[in-house]
């Protein structure tokens, strides 16, 4: 099943023996595409703490009850690794975790691999939460920071720049929960074609700038007017997938292992 991820944004989070809060962000690694965290707000239950739970961990979301479950305990998580919630996500804090919980950082199939895109640039992580004044004021080790994490809810608004000239800008993120990759990254062109949507595929993704907001990509302007229409994620089946990729000439995803 396919997830927009700004929607599982509020999403509670059940654990085995009760809730441990919300679902905030996902962050995922800008050269696989996968994702490999989900970022859960413990409100007033571990207050100023934010929660990191790997993919393997996560259930399939109930959209009726805005759910998702995992299969820890509310103890392991209140003994687990704190993560304050203005802190960035660096390699010792992933290991710790990994350690802790006994998650395999190699679980899960991508389908793009390392270096699916030329040249990604890599500032320091992203952190949603933070303003940029509130981001100035921690103490940051940029070679403890893991350069490849990055949050889905921001890059949202990021502009998509085709070989040929700007085609709109990111208005959602789209997960697979089968694997918890980034299926597709659908874009709006409200700022150039009047209104559509269409979905790009990350094999197409060729270079982030991430202090230009911009995602370049491996296809033409006339490849997008053409492509077939999107209006929502539940038309997303196999034939729809099979139309789309043949579009573009993207390996599909139906070859794969699920």
């Amino acid at each position: 099943m396919l997830f927009v991820a700004s929607v599982l944004k509020g999403f509670s989070v059940a654990a085995v023996d009760g809730e441990i809060g919300v679902i905030d962000d996902v962050l995922f690694d800008d050269r696989t595409f996968k994702a490999k965290w989900f970022v859960v707000d413990a409100g007033d239950w571990l207050s100023g703490r934010k929660l990191l739970v790997h993919p393997s961990a996560v259930g399939e979301p109930d959209p009726g009850l805005r759910r998702a479950p995992v299969n820890l305990t509310k103890a392991q998580f209140e003994a687990g690794p704190e993560l304050s919630r203005h802190q960035p996500v660096s390699k010792q804090m992933e290991a710790r975790l990994y350690d802790y919980y006994g998650w395999d950082p190699s679980w899960g199939l991508s389908y793009f691999g390392l270096g699916a895109m030329s040249q990604p640039l890599a500032p320091p992580p992203i952190v949603a939460d933070e303003t940029p004044a509130e981001a100035a004021q921690v103490e940051v080790f940029p070679e403890e920071q893991d350069p490849h994490l990055r949050s889905a809810a921001e890059v949202e608004g990021y502009h998509i720049e085709a070989v040929d000239g700007r085609i709109g800008h990111l208005d959602s993120v789209v997960l697979d929960h089968a694997n918890w990759d980034v299926r597709y990254l659908a874009v709006s062109t409200s700022d150039w074609w009047g209104g559509r949507h269409v979905l790009i595929a990350p094999f197409a993704a060729r270079e982030f700038d991430w202090a230009e907001r911009r995602l370049r990509v491996d296809i033409t302007r006339e490849q997008v007017k053409s492509s077939p229409p999107h209006d929502s994620v539940d038309m997303i089946d196999e034939a729809y997938e099979r139309m789309l990729h043949g579009h573009y000439g993207w390996p599909g995803y139906w070859y794969y292992p699920q």
